[in-house]
C-alpha cells in the first residue's frame, strides 16, 4: 500500500492549492478615456464644418484633408449595388404610396425590360421573404391571405415610378430585425449568401444610380450644416462611392455596404428631411460629378467624425500606405461646442470584450506599448492569465471593442508610453 501514498498526497495538494488562474485577479473590464469618433483617416467631418463656418470653400476643406489631388469632373452615372440587409434571415418590403404596385421576378435580371414577373403584388399587400435551407422563399400577404411563390436563390423586386417600371411613383418600406427604411429609386435583389459560421442569410441591395439616386440618399452629416461643409461630404462621398463601384463583393452581393462600414445610406428619408432635405440634395446638384483624384482616378476618399487632434494616416489605422492621407491640425474636434459628445470621453470595456478582441480566453493586463505620432494608439498588448501576450493596431482594437477611437489611454495601469494630455475643456 505504500506505493500510493505519494500519489494521493499529490491529489491531495491538487484538490487544495488554487489553480494559477483562480489565483490571479482577473478584471471584471477596463476603463479607458480619450477624445475623437471614428479611425481619423482623411477629411475631419466636424473640422470640415469649422472650416465652413469660417468662410472657407468645398475647395479648400478638401486640400486640406487629402494630400496632393485634384477635384475634378467624372462620369458619375454608375449603377451601384447598395447592401440596405446583411445576414437577414426574413424580411418585408410595403409599398408606401397609394395605388404603387411592386412587381417580384425569378432571379436577378439586370435592366432588362422584357422579363415576365413572377406576380404583381396588389396595392396594401406586402412581400414577405424568409430563408428556408440554401434558398429565399418569397409570399404575397394581402390582408389575412398568404401567397407563397416558388422558392430560388435570388429574386428581383421592381415598383411603379423608378427608370425600372413605369407608372405611379413609388415609395416602398423596407423592414428587417428592428428596423424600417424608405426606399424611392432602383429595384432590389435578394439573395440567399452562404455566410461563414451561420450558414445561408439573405443579402438585401438596392441597384442605384451613383450620381443622384445613391447621394441623395447619403446620411453622413446633418443637413442643417453650413454648404460649404455640405458640398465637401458630397464631393467626398461621391469619390468614396466612385472608388468602389464595379469591385463586387459576394459576401453582401454589393460594390458598397450601406451602413458606417462604407457610408451610412438612409435613402428616401434623407432627400424629404422636413426643412433640411433640400440642403443635401442641393449639395449633391450643385457640385454634380466632382470627384477627387490622383492621376486620373479617384481615391479612396475616407472620412470620419472626429479625431484627437491630428489626422490619422492609413498606413498607421491598417498598415496600408495611401498617398493621399496626410497628418494635419484638426483642433476643432477638440472643441466642447462643436464636437460636445466626443471631445473628450471615457468609456469602460467589460473582460469579456476585451478578451475576444485578443482572442484569448481572459485578459489580466493591458498595456499600451507604442503611440503614433498622431496620437492614436499604435500597438496595444493584452496579457491573459497564463501568461499569453497578443498584441493589436490600436485601431483594430477600436473597431472589435467598439470604443469611439484610437486615440485613447488606458486609466488605472501602467504603459509603456506616455499617456497623451487631456485635451482643456
Amino acid at each position: 500500500m505504500r506505493i500510493f501514498k505519494p500519489l494521493l498526497l499529490a491529489i491531495s495538494v491538487a484538490l487544495i492549492l488554487p489553480s494559477q488562474s483562480s489565483a490571479i485577479d482577473i478584471p471584471v473590464s477596463f476603463q479607458v478615456q480619450g477624445a475623437g469618433y471614428g479611425h481619423g483617416v482623411g477629411m475631419s467631418q466636424i473640422g470640415a464644418r469649422a472650416k465652413a463656418i469660417a468662410g472657407e470653400t468645398a475647395s479648400a476643406i478638401i486640400s486640406y484633408y487629402y494630400k496632393d489631388v485634384a477635384i475634378e469632373p467624372l462620369d458619375d452615372s454608375k449603377i451601384l449595388r447598395v447592401n440596405i440587409g446583411h445576414l437577414l434571415t426574413s424580411a418585408k418590403m410595403a409599398t408606401a404610396t397609394q395605388d404603387a404596385t411592386m412587381q417580384i421576378f425569378s432571379g436577378d435580371i439586370g435592366d432588362a425590360q422584357d422579363v415576365v414577373p413572377l406576380a404583381v403584388v396588389p396595392v396594401k399587400s406586402s412581400l414577405n421573404f424568409s430563408i428556408l435551407g440554401s434558398t429565399v422563399l418569397p409570399s404575397i400577404v394581402t390582408g389575412k391571405k398568404t401567397v407563397s411563390i416558388p422558392r430560388n436563390r435570388i429574386f428581383t423586386v421592381r415598383w411603379t415610378g423608378t427608370r425600372y417600371l413605369p407608372g405611379v411613383d413609388g415609395v416602398i418600406s423596407l423592414s428587417h430585425t428592428t428596423t424600417t427604411k424608405k426606399y424611392r429609386y432602383g429595384q432590389m435583389q435578394f439573395r440567399a449568401v452562404k455566410a461563414a459560421t451561420l450558414g445561408y442569410r439573405i443579402e438585401v441591395t438596392n441597384s442605384v444610380r451613383l450620381s443622384d439616386e445613391y447621394l441623395w440618399g447619403i446620411s453622413e452629416v446633418p443637413s442643417s450644416w453650413p454648404e460649404a461643409a455640405l458640398q465637401a461630404q458630397a464631393i467626398a462621398s461621391r469619390t468614396y462611392a466612385m472608388s468602389k463601384a464595379g469591385i463586387y463583393r459576394s459576401a453582401c452581393d454589393c460594390d458598397l455596404y450601406g451602413e458606417i462600414s462604407d457610408q451610412s445610406f438612409l435613402g428616401y428619408a434623407k432627400e424629404i428631411e422636413k426643412g433640411w432635405g433640400q440642403f443635401w440634395k442641393a449639395a449633391v446638384t450643385n457640385t454634380a460629378g466632382l470627384t477627387i483624384t490622383q492621376v486620373g482616378k479617384p481615391i479612396t476618399a475616407y472620412f470620419g467624425s472626429s479625431t484627437g487632434g491630428l489626422t490619422e494616416t492609413a498606413v498607421n489605422a491598417w498598415g496600408t500606405e495611401k498617398a493621399f492621407t496626410q497628418t494635419v491640425a484638426d483642433v476643432s474636434s477638440l472643441d466642447p461646442v462643436l464636437n460636445p459628445r466626443f471631445y473628450r470621453w471615457d468609456r469602460e470595456i467589460t473582460q469579456a470584450s476585451v478578451a475576444a478582441a485578443f482572442l484569448l480566453p481572459d485578459v489580466v493586463t493591458l498595456e499600451i506599448v507604442m503611440k503614433n505620432a498622431t496620437g492614436t494608439v499604435g500597438t496595444i498588448r493584452a496579457t491573459s492569465s497564463t501568461g499569453i501576450q497578443k498584441s493589436l493596431r490600436g485601431e483594430t482594437f477600436r473597431s472589435r471593442t467598439k470604443i469611439p477611437s484610437a486615440y485613447f489611454d488606458l486609466v488605472g495601469m501602467q504603459n509603456a508610453v506616455e499617456p497623451t494630455p487631456s485635451p482643456s475643456p
